[in-house]
């Protein structure tokens, strides 16, 4: 098997789809990609058994058709240093030596068996079927995966939620002290549908697919997905679970409203947080009519420090607390220019919407409140 393929374009997918091996496997064969030549077209697939992920990529001058399994570390080091220019990749389909030619030089490796590398589990055929737009689905991946929880005992918290409804289709991710909510009409289905993504495989979507994908073909049943585009195919297997009721716990009718620009209060909070007590990074905000003083203190290391923040307000004064990192996490992941805090009371959770949003689009984050103990 010969064929002739662009240094670039192989290492930049390459190295994508790597991202999904495991640095320690249990079977072997998992440590490599397996690479198939057919009809002119170049297939790569990495696995760590539950998520897989293919790219194509068209070949030129290829003579016959083979597979084989290949170390993925050494053929990654191997390309990484070289400038784009065309390799000629010879196997022996008996022995699966590998022999890479470039302009200077060559590499020469012993591939694997590729008999040995396990069979991606599909879906059913009775599975449900949909078109996502490129766009929402990077977004909305990228602003919830910070908000997943790392819980053993509530599986279906750690992944992120897929919500079909016939009017729209909404993307959630909690771990019960925040909350984002990112959802679009763009998207609907005759029936209600869901699933829970588990985090390795939401995080591949997000870096991998192209975020100006005009559609991405969403396949899942109840046990398996697969993410589809012309270029790339993951496959993966689901949490299983029910997902908490997001709805409810979203509060409604706040009486008070905190409007800021997004990112001198997001510079603030990091200014500040350099001062945060490590056992509870505990912001405290104290909003007037024009203003909050946002500060923290830490009396084990004697350190503080507060900065005052211009604001429109339209309540009565307050004094709320909240974890920066939370705080930091939520603010560098909305999409406006200004933020909009709905507040109730010190107690109670507290809403923080884009001042604007996108039409047919919206998004929501929610965090729970800290005691105040300075």
């Amino acid at each position: 098997m010969k064929f002739i393929v662009s240094s670039y374009s192989l290492a930049s997918r390459l190295q994508a789809i790597g991202r999904v091996i495991n640095s320690k496997n249990n079977l072997p064969i998992l440590g490599c990609f397996l690479i198939e030549l057919k009809d002119g077209l170049l297939k790569a697939t990495a696995s760590d058994s539950e998520t897989t992920l293919t790219f194509n990529l068209p070949v030129t001058e290829n003579d016959t058709n083979g597979v084989f399994a290949i170390d993925a570390q050494l053929l990654i080091n191997s390309l990484r240093e070289l400038p784009d220019q065309p390799l000629t990749v010879e196997v022996n389909n008996d022995n699966y030596e590998v022999l890479i030619t470039y302009q200077n030089g060559q590499f020469n490796m012993v591939g694997n068996d590729p008999s040995e590398y396990p069979v991606t589990v599909e879906p059913e055929s009775s599975a449900v079927q949909v078109e996502l737009g490129g766009t929402f689905l990077s977004d909305g991946l990228g602003r919830s995966l910070f908000a997943t929880a790392n819980d053993e005992l509530r599986p279906a918290m750690n992944g992120v939620f897929f919500d079909f409804q016939p009017d729209s289709f909404t993307i959630v991710a909690s771990d019960a002290h925040k909350l984002v909510r990112s959802r679009t009409n763009a998207v609907s289905m005759p029936e209600p549908a869901n699933l829970i993504l588990p985090k390795k495989p939401a995080t591949m979507v997000k870096s991998v697919f192209p975020r100006d994908a005009e559609s991405v073909r969403l396949t899942f049943d109840n046990h398996t997905a697969v993410f589809e585009t012309d270029d790339y195919r993951l496959v993966c297997r689901l949490t299983e679970g029910r997902y908490p009721n997001y709805n409810a716990v979203i509060p409604q009718n706040a009486p008070y409203q905190l409007t800021a620009d997004r990112l001198t209060l997001l510079s603030a909070l990091k200014r500040v947080a350099v001062a945060t007590s490590e056992a509870t990074s505990l912001v405290k905000f104290q909003i007037s009519a024009n203003s909050v003083n946002v500060s923290t203190q830490d009396y084990d290391f004697s350190k503080s420090a507060d900065e005052t923040v211009p604001c429109q307000y339209n309540g009565e004064d307050m004094c709320i607390g909240f974890k920066v990192t939370f705080l930091i996490d939520i603010l560098g992941n909305l999409p406006s220019s200004e933020v909009v805090f709905h507040l109730f009371d010190p107690s109670r959770t507290t809403l923080i919407l884009p001042s604007e949003q996108e039409e047919g689009n919206d998004v929501l984050m929610m965090i729970m409140p800290m005691m105040i103990n300075y």
